[in-house]
C-alpha cells in the first residue's frame, strides 16, 4: 500500500479528483486530496493565498511518508512543499505539470512555451487578484476527450485561480534534492504543450511516462492513470 495526496492545478479543487480516488483505493492504496489556499471550498481570500501557503497546506496534511501528485499548476506546490521539509514526501510525480526552476514563477514559465494555446482562455477579475478559465476555454483547453457530463460537472465546481502564488518563486534550498520524481507527460495537451513539458521534465531523470490524453486525465482515462500510479508506487 502506497499513500497518495493528490494536488490539483489552476481553477480546480479537489473535486477534479473524483474519479481517479476510488480507483487508487481499489488498488489498496490510500489517496486522499486537498484544497489548496483560496481554491475550491477552502475559504482563504485569492489575495491572501501564496505559494508558500500551499506548500504548508500540503505538509500539514501529511502524517507518514506520502507520494504527492501535482497536477499542471500543481507541479510548483509540491515541490515548494518538498523544498521546504521532505521529511514525509516519499516522491514527487508531475501529472502534466510545470517543472520549477530558481528564480522563476509560474507565469515566467507558461510564457516560455512554445506554443501559447491559452492566449485569450482567460478572464482576470476586477481586483486583479485572480483569473479564471473562459468558458470556451473548457471544451477546447481542458476537458475536450473526457467523457460525457465532464463538462457540467467542472463548469459547476471551476473557481477563480489567486495570481501570487503564480507570481512567486521557489526559494531553493536543496532539501528536495533526494526525492525521487516521475513525470506523467499528456501527448494530447491543448494547455501545457507536450514539448514545453518534455523540455522540463529533461535533467531532472529519466523516469518519464507519456499517456494519450488531454491535459485532464484524471477524468478522459482514469484507469490508465491510476494502472500508472500503482506501477510507480
Amino acid at each position: 500500500m502506497a499513500r497518495y495526496l493528490l494536488v490539483h492545478g489552476s481553477g480546480h479543487g479537489a473535486w477534479c479528483w473524483r474519479d481517479l480516488l476510488p480507483r487508487l483505493a481499489a488498488l489498496g492504496h490510500d489517496a486522499r486530496a486537498l484544497d489548496l489556499p483560496g481554491s475550491g471550498e477552502d475559504p482563504t481570500a485569492p489575495q491572501q493565498a501564496t505559494l508558500k501557503s500551499y506548500g504548508d497546506a500540503i505538509l500539514a496534511s501529511l502524517t507518514a511518508p506520502t507520494i504527492l501528485v501535482g497536477h499542471s499548476a500543481g507541479g510548483f506546490a509540491i515541490t515548494q512543499a518538498a523544498e521546504t521539509d521532505p521529511a514525509q514526501i516519499a516522491r514527487l510525480v508531475f501529472l502534466c505539470a510545470y517543472v520549477p526552476r530558481p528564480g522563476a514563477s509560474l507565469i515566467d514559465m507558461r510564457r516560455e512555451a512554445p506554443e501559447q494555446p491559452l492566449s485569450g482562455a482567460l478572464e482576470t477579475s476586477e481586483d486583479g487578484h485572480a483569473y479564471r478559465f473562459r468558458d470556451a476555454a473548457l471544451a477546447a483547453n481542458l476537458y475536450a476527450d473526457c467523457p460525457p457530463g465532464t463538462l457540467d460537472y467542472a463548469r459547476a465546481h471551476l473557481g477563480w485561480q489567486p495570481i501570487r502564488p503564480q507570481s512567486d518563486s521557489i526559494a531553493f534550498t536543496g532539501r528536495s534534492a533526494h526525492v525521487p520524481r516521475s513525470f506523467i507527460l499528456c501527448g494530447n495537451d491543448r494547455t501545457i504543450p507536450p514539448d514545453h513539458q518534455r523540455a522540463m521534465a529533461a535533467g531532472h531523470g529519466d523516469d518519464v511516462h507519456v499517456i494519450a490524453t488531454g491535459h485532464s486525465p484524471f477524468f478522459a482515462a482514469p484507469d490508465v492513470l491510476a494502472a500508472l500510479l500503482d506501477r510507480l508506487a
